[in-house]
């Protein structure tokens, strides 16, 4: 789930993992009271299109068109798809700046990251990782054939076939 709001509203238990998606911190706002997870400049809007925007309603449609393309670079890319993963897992807050509660960067890159979370992760283009300390099924047989081992036994394919006669 992938929430938004203000990073002048307080903070709040249920709010996840919070992410500050602007490139300018918040004027006035402490860290502490931020209680931020990350602060994501890269995907932020370049300020070239903040500066075009202006936050005028009427450029709204068009700014998240040139959003959009924009995200689609290397490092947004990247950063997009860890939040998408963050968010199949539990709640993630998009925290913005803006006064404008409707028309600003936080509710393009919600529905972005919300398409992103319905995609199975082989659309995505996300590799599921194996928990920490256990290497993956396809690293594990691997290593067993360079043993000569099977994957599930343990004992050599060779004493097996032996065994079998």
């Amino acid at each position: 789930m992938v929430r938004i709001k203000r990073a002048y509203a307080p903070a709040e238990s249920n709010d996840g993992y919070r992410v500050l998606v602007d490139r300018l911190w918040p004027r006035g706002v402490t860290r502490a009271r931020a209680a931020l997870d990350l602060w994501a400049k890269d995907l932020a809007p370049s300020p070239e299109l903040c500066t075009w925007f202006g936050h005028d309603a009427g450029r709204f449609a068009e700014f998240a068109e040139r959003y959009r393309q924009e995200l689609k670079s290397s490092e947004a890319h990247e950063l997009l798809r860890d939040l998408a993963l963050r968010a199949a897992g539990g709640p993630v807050t998009l925290v913005y700046g803006a006064r404008d509660e409707v028309h600003n960067q936080a509710v393009v890159l919600q529905g972005a990251l919300e398409r992103q979370e319905g995609a199975t992760p082989a659309v995505v283009g996300l590799k599921r990782k194996p928990p920490p300390g256990r290497p993956s099924a396809r690293k594990r047989a691997k290593s067993a054939r360079r043993a000569g081992q099977s994957a599930a036994g343990g004992r050599s394919r060779r004493a097996l076939r032996a065994r079998a006669r």
